[in-house]
């Protein structure tokens, strides 16, 4: 019986990627990464909900509203599980190496929305960047990019 209830399973998944990325979830999954991040200091500060917000919008072509209803979203499902290897598995099974380092590009803009880089949030980007199956030196680049980035705004 366990092992027809695996099949089962490894049998949906194996479906749900045959039939391609669904646009929402992957939305919702790079949606989760970002809030994750913004609380991992367990602050969640307008300043960053504007910033996540933003991105959104760039990087899905959203509406404001849009933008705050998939926040709404995904904060009822963050607070359902604590797993976030559901969401970077989403990530990994749909998104090119390019695509995954522009999230973790825009991980790395939530963090530093306040300027500074705490020890729990470093812990977590490290986490995302195993999660995401991405090495130590792609992290650190896209860390320079945005840490440039910002700098050239000032």
């Amino acid at each position: 019986m366990m092992f027809r209830r695996l099949r089962d399973l490894l049998g949906t998944a194996v479906e749900d990627a045959a039939a391609g990325p669904d646009p929402e979830r992957i939305r919702l999954a790079t949606c989760v990464v970002l809030l994750e991040v913004a609380g991992a200091d367990n602050e969640f500060s307008p300043e960053e909900c504007g910033r996540i917000i933003g991105l959104l919008r760039a990087r899905f072509d959203l509406s404001q509203e849009e933008a705050e209803e998939l926040i709404v979203e995904s904060q009822k499902r963050r607070s359902q599980t604590y797993d976030l290897w559901q969401y970077t598995n989403e990530i990994n099974a749909h998104c090119t190496i390019d695509e995954k380092m522009r999230i973790i590009e825009e991980v790395w803009r939530v963090i530093y929305t306040d300027g500074a880089l705490d020890a729990h949030e470093d812990y977590l980007v490290h986490k995302l960047q195993r999660l995401m199956n991405l090495t130590h030196p792609q992290l650190i680049a896209a860390k320079m990019r945005v840490l440039k980035e910002l700098r050239d705004r000032a």
